[in-house]
């Protein structure tokens, strides 16, 4: 289906589509009505198991997003700064390393760096209550390790993302795909921090990371029983990482779609990012809540992004993607008001500030789906891990660059204050987001294909 912006499917120069590269452009609409309805991705094994073990994991990560800053603070008495340099280093590794993995991504088979990954992640949680009982946990350790999987974290997702195409196979199930772990993503979030607030208080933040050590145990298993086999790479004349790097970034630059897509996606991290620090600062110190309370409230509001998730399919079929787009990121960037304009009874203030991120995840919901479903639509397999590595620097840069200005922000005008302004620029960003070629979008572009 073509878009009313001039094609993103049109390669730069440099990117790989010369010599034996051929690039194609495939429309899923058309194929679709010639070929007939694809079967579910439900009997497609592989990425089923797939789909099993990256829930689990992300079920466990939710833990351990609660459970590190709740150490600091509970058993260090952490700062607003520290606290914020702590999120930081969770997420910085994405701005330095990402591009880079993202060319060793596209060198080599996925599946092995995934393994790798997720062992390595394994490991140095399960080092955290092993100091912890030891008495040797402080908090420069717990920040080197926080970093140390930061970097195995960006490994893993640069990987992931380029890795689910190889078990679909077929173009049309990307949109299927993506929904399904949006859905996972979305039910680890509700689970989660309520999973995790309760062990917290029963076991303390330290221990309680044993459970996210032991979700990449079952992330590892699942990968291993994986049986699709995972083509090598095809050999390049030349290999020349700045050649490969320029490619990657050109490849996401030259496309009116991914440009945008990436700018307007930074944006959005590092809102909810800071929104997000922001809030744990408050909710802790300023109303008091306790670790349950702050489990349950994250817990509660992101039923949205379930939502969002399971209903993204159906809304997309029925409207055109550029508009679900628009008030889906609206609905993301505008959520973090009802924070600020909360006031009343405590039990009030709390049902807001849970309305609040209800609102943002439930954006965030449906308009993942679709900016993963673009993203693989219109690269080709030859790009898509340094295209996805472009993509993980840009938003969990926006990430690491919003929780350390939560720190900072907080502890120079306090946490109401600081939402306050955080809220305000969020809102912001509609405007540009308003001004989006995504945003005028009636469907999906031609699938690109690399032979």
């Amino acid at each position: 289906m073509p878009s009313p912006t001039p094609s993103p499917t049109s390669p730069p120069a440099g990117a790989p589509t010369k010599g034996s590269k051929v690039v194609q452009t495939l429309d899923m609409t058309d194929q679709a009505s010639t070929v007939g309805p694809p079967a579910s991705l439900r009997h497609n094994r592989d990425f089923l198991k797939f789909w099993l073990g990256e829930t689990v994991s992300l079920l466990g990560t939710q833990v351990t997003t609660l459970a590190l800053p709740l150490t600091a603070i509970n058993a260090f008495g952490a700062t607003d700064e520290q606290v914020g340099l702590l999120r930081f280093l969770q997420l910085v590794p994405y701005l330095g390393l990402g591009m880079l993995f993202g060319v060793w991504v596209d060198r080599a088979r996925r599946r092995p760096i995934m393994l790798a990954a997720n062992l390595a992640r394994m490991l140095l949680l399960a080092l955290v209550p092993a100091l912890y009982w030891t008495g040797a946990l402080s908090m420069t350790p717990l920040m080197i390790i926080a970093c140390a999987v930061g970097v195995a974290s960006v490994l893993f997702d640069v990987s992931w993302m380029s890795y689910v195409p190889t078990l679909v196979r077929d173009p049309r199930h990307y949109v299927e795909a993506s929904a399904k772990m949006g859905i996972s993503s979305s039910a680890a979030d509700i689970a989660g921090p309520g999973l995790a607030g309760a062990l917290i208080s029963a076991v303390t933040a330290p221990v309680a990371l044993v459970v996210n050590a032991a979700s990449y145990l079952v992330s590892l298993v699942s990968l291993l029983l994986i049986r699709t086999r995972e083509p090598q790479p095809p050999a390049a004349e030349r290999r020349h990482l700045r050649t490969e790097l320029r490619d990657g970034l050109r490849w996401v630059i030259d496309s009116r779609i991914l440009r945008w897509l990436a700018g307007i996606g930074f944006c959005c991290n590092f809102s909810m990012i800071t929104v997000w620090t922001m809030f744990l600062l408050y909710g802790t110190r300023d109303l008091q809540l306790s670790s349950t309370i702050l489990g349950g409230v994250f817990a509660t509001a992101s039923v949205g992004g379930l939502l969002g998730a399971v209903i993204s399919r159906k809304v997309i079929q029925r409207f055109p993607i550029g508009r679900v787009y628009l008030v889906a990121q609206s609905a993301l960037l505008l959520g973090p008001t009802l924070i600020v304009v909360a006031a009343g009874p405590r039990p009030l203030v709390v049902g807001l500030c849970a309305l609040s991120f209800f609102t943002t995840y439930l954006g965030l919901g449906v308009a993942g789906v679709i900016i993963v479903s673009l993203r693989q639509a219109v690269t080709p397999q030859s790009m898509m891990g340094r295209m996805t590595a472009v993509f993980r620097t840009l938003l969990f840069g926006g990430g690491a660059l919003g929780g350390l200005t939560a720190g900072l922000l907080t502890g120079a005008i306090g946490a109401k204050a600081a939402l306050a302004v955080a809220a305000t620029a969020s809102a912001a960003v509609v405007i540009v987001l308003v001004a989006s070629p995504v945003s005028r979008l009636r469907a999906f572009p031609a699938v690109v294909m690399a032979e």
